[in-house]
Parts: structure tokens; C-alpha cells; sequence
């Protein structure tokens, strides 16, 4: 078990972490949440002995991790995935991390085969993806089958396969009764995860309880209903009795209606008794990440604003019209794509007039305009010219020769003999 009792933390003027306190109990999944900026890479750092605590204390059992005797063994931890030498192998890297904690060689190439890296074990880290170097980072953690793990973004760069292996190994690892503890920024992901969260925000703790309950203290449920929308008076007939019954009624834009302060089985028979008919009564329940946001919004530093872009629009000509005003045919419509970018040189994609369409077959026989360069003609083939294609690739041609003026002007042929007519019966012969 992890447990942090008044920890906090300074670096000269700025407070990090503010008397923080709580605990991770084993056997469950703690997700480990809040703002950018708001303390949680510093509290892991402190709960791993990497920075030491202003005042208040963590421990991992009931020691700080500094007097755990082999702490290796008891404590895995991914915190900086790239915090490898880009000149080792994915085997020496794990195989250094054994040998310094007196964990046996086979154990290294079990780890590889558990985050699926047995393939690439002879390569250099360096060259390694986002995701491969994650899968590093989580073999390294598992090196010594430990009772406590720590992760912070473990499933950062991976691929949805990836995510999904990540969510199934912590749950594995808590489901043996290990403490595990994991800091991420998405919501959905810790919503599948997490069974247990701490929240805090600039450095203090905002919430510490199940994920159920957090969600339930954070957001307001309300139940959607829907009338059959060729009969509007059946609505309005639903709005007086559930609003005289003291539920809140609110309209939504598709026309069903938002219920609050009633439940659903009070719902419906208020509607049965009004003789209402129904197409649809769901409850509707918030996400973590809706629940998440309501809580913390007052706990973000960093805030994107509105791109101006004051300034830095180019003049337009008198009577010319922004492009972001021209209309665009089909656009919004299933099946619509965005036009090709411009050429090189400002000249955009387009068919002389009176010339086929933009994917029209150049050089199609019969079609109008028929031997004329397209826009996506293929250098040498019928109507399409090399230099109409802004992506094919520049053919080699060999060095004109110099072309030398004659000293005088070439005399005049002499004039050849007339050919015979041999039309004429007698030539014929």
C-alpha cells in the first residue's frame, strides 16, 4: 500500500504539491488524475525517493522507498518511457536493470514476451516507435514481479491493440492483489480502467472515492424522453404533467425533452396517465470525463484562447471574395472529399474550360477535349503532358546540344525532277 501523509512540495516561490494526503490500497486499479501542471508527475517522483518532499511523508508498506531493501523487487514504475540508452539493445537495457537487482537472465525474456517485444530484443532502443519504447518501459517495471507498480501515461503512442492490452494487464495485476497506481489524461480510457480515483488540482487534493460515486457527486442524471414528433400536442401535454408532478422540464434542439428531479418509473406513469404515448425513456448518466471537467474547471492553468489572426491576412484585390465565402459544391453531403491542394506556383487544380472534369479520363475517345494535358495525367500517356502532373517525377533528359548560326545561308536545293503521271495510258506503259 502507498500512503502519503501531508506531503508537499516547493521549488523556491512555487508550491507543487500542498498537503497532500492518501492512500493506494492494493488489490484495486487507482487512477490518478488532474490538470497539466497540477502535481501528479511530483507526487510519483516523490513516492519513488527521485525528489525529496518539503515536509509530510510517503510510504510503500510502511517504509519510504529509499529504505526498501531491494526496492526493485517490491516496486516496478514507468514514468519516462525514453529514459533508456539509445545504444543498447531492448535485452541489454532489461538485462542491466536484472543484474543490478540480482533478478535471473530467464526473467528478462519472459518480460519481452509478456509486452510482445521478443521480435525486436537485438534492437537498439533508439530506433524504437512511441509505442515500442512504452512496451520497454512496462517489460522494465514487471522486471521484478513486483507488489506495488507505478505508471504515468502507460498507454501513450500505443495502438488501439496496444490500449487494449495495457487496460487487461493492470487488471490482471490488481485482480492478484498488487497495489496499482496509474496517471492519465484520458478520460475515456480511465473510465474502463480505473476502480478507485484520486483527483487533485494545483498541487491539493479534490477528490478521493470510487469512480461511481465521483461521477454521481459530479454531474446531474436526467432521464430523455421522446413523444412521436408528428403529434405535438402530446408533448405539450407530457411537459404539464411532469412539470406539475416537480420535475424540471428542458426542450433539445432533435425535439425530445430533458427530465430532472423525477425517476423513470414515475416518468412513465405519469405518462400513461395522461394518455401519452412514448418513443423513447433513457436515462442518460454523465462520462468521467464530463464528471471530470465540472470538477477541475476551476483548477486549470493553462487555457487555449480564440486564434485572431489579427494582421495576418493578405489584402484582397477590390471585389474579390475571401475563399473561406466561396461556395463549395456537395459540401456536407455523403461522399464529399476536399479539393486537391494547389499546384506549385499558386495555380489550383482545374480544367481549362470547356475541357472534361476534374476526374474525367483525359484523352478518352470522343470525350471534349480529348488529347489535352489533366490534371492527374501520367507523364507520356495519351492527353496527359509530364509537366501537368505537380507529383510525377522529374524524367532525366540529356544536355542540349549548342546550336551554331551556318557563316553563310544554305544555297537552294536543286529542284527535283518531276515524277511521271501515271495516269496517262502511255506513261503506264
Amino acid at each position: 500500500m502507498i500512503e502519503a501523509v501531508g506531503l508537499t512540495k516547493r521549488y523556491g516561490a512555487k508550491t507543487a504539491v500542498y498537503n497532500l494526503s492518501f492512500q493506494v490500497r492494493p488489490g484495486a486499479v487507482t487512477g490518478f488524475l488532474g490538470p497539466n501542471g497540477s502535481g501528479k508527475s511530483t507526487t510519483m517522483r516523490m513516492i519513488l525517493g527521485l525528489d525529496n518532499p518539503t515536509s509530510g511523508q510517503v510510504t510503500i508498506g510502511g517504509f519510504p522507498y529509499r529504505k526498501l531493501p531491494n526496492a526493485p523487487r517490491q516496486v516496478g514504475a514507468l514514468l519516462d518511457a525514453k529514459a533508456v540508452h539509445g545504444g543498447r539493445h531492448a535485452r541489454n537495457h532489461l538485462l542491466c536493470l536484472a543484474q543490478l537487482s540480482g533478478i535471473p537472465a530467464r526473467r528478462v525474456d519472459e518480460v519481452l514476451g509478456v509486452v510482445g517485444l521478443q521480435d525486436v530484443a537485438r534492437k537498439r532502443s533508439k530506433g524504437f516507435s512511441l509505442g515500442m519504447g512504452q512496451r520497454l518501459g512496462i517489460a522494465a517495471a514487471l522486471l521484478g514481479d513486483p507488489q506495488v507498480l507505478l505508471f504515468d501515461e502507460p498507454v501513450n503512442g500505443l495502438d488501439p491493440e496496444g490500449i487494449l492490452w495495457v487496460r487487461n494487464l493492470m487488471k490482471s495485476l490488481a485482480a492478484e492483489g498488487r497495489t496499482v497506481f496509474v496517471s492519465s489524461h484520458l478520460m475515456s480510457e480511465m473510465a474502463l480502467t480505473a476502480d478507485h480515483l484520486i483527483v487533485i488540482g494545483r498541487g491539493q487534493l479534490l477528490a478521493d472515492m470510487n469512480i461511481k460515486d465521483f461521477i454521481s457527486h459530479n454531474s446531474a442524471d436526467f432521464a430523455r424522453v421522446r413523444t412521436p414528433d408528428t403529434e405535438p400536442q402530446q408533448r405539450e401535454k407530457l411537459t404539464a404533467a411532469l412539470t406539475e408532478a416537480g420535475g424540471q422540464v428542458l426542450p433539445e434542439q432533435d425535439g425530445a425533452l430533458r427530465v430532472t428531479g423525477l425517476p423513470l418509473p414515475r416518468i412513465s406513469d405519469l405518462a400513461h396517465s395522461a394518455d401519452v404515448r412514448l418513443w423513447e425513456l433513457s436515462p442518460h448518466q454523465a462520462s468521467l470525463e464530463e464528471a471530470y471537467m465540472r470538477m477541475t474547471q476551476g483548477a486549470v492553468d493553462y487555457r487555449s484562447t480564440i486564434d485572431q489572426k489579427a494582421g495576418l491576412q493578405q489584402e484582397l484585390p477590390p471585389g474579390a471574395v475571401p475563399p473561406q465565402q466561396l461556395p463549395v459544391a456537395g459540401q456536407g453531403q455523403p461522399g464529399w472529399y476536399a479539393p486537391p491542394p494547389p499546384q506549385q506556383g499558386g495555380q489550383p487544380f482545374g480544367m481549362p474550360q470547356g475541357q472534361p472534369g476534374l476526374y474525367g479520363a483525359p484523352g478518352a475517345p470522343g470525350a471534349p477535349g480529348a488529347g489535352q494535358p489533366g490534371p492527374y495525367g501520367a507523364p507520356g500517356a495519351p492527353g496527359g503532358a509530364a509537366d501537368a502532373n505537380p507529383y510525377a517525377q522529374a524524367q532525366p533528359q540529356a544536355p542540349a546540344q549548342p546550336v551554331q548560326a551556318p557563316a553563310q545561308p544554305p544555297a537552294a536545293p536543286a529542284a527535283a525532277p518531276a515524277a511521271p503521271d501515271l495516269t496517262k495510258p502511255e506513261d503506264a506503259r
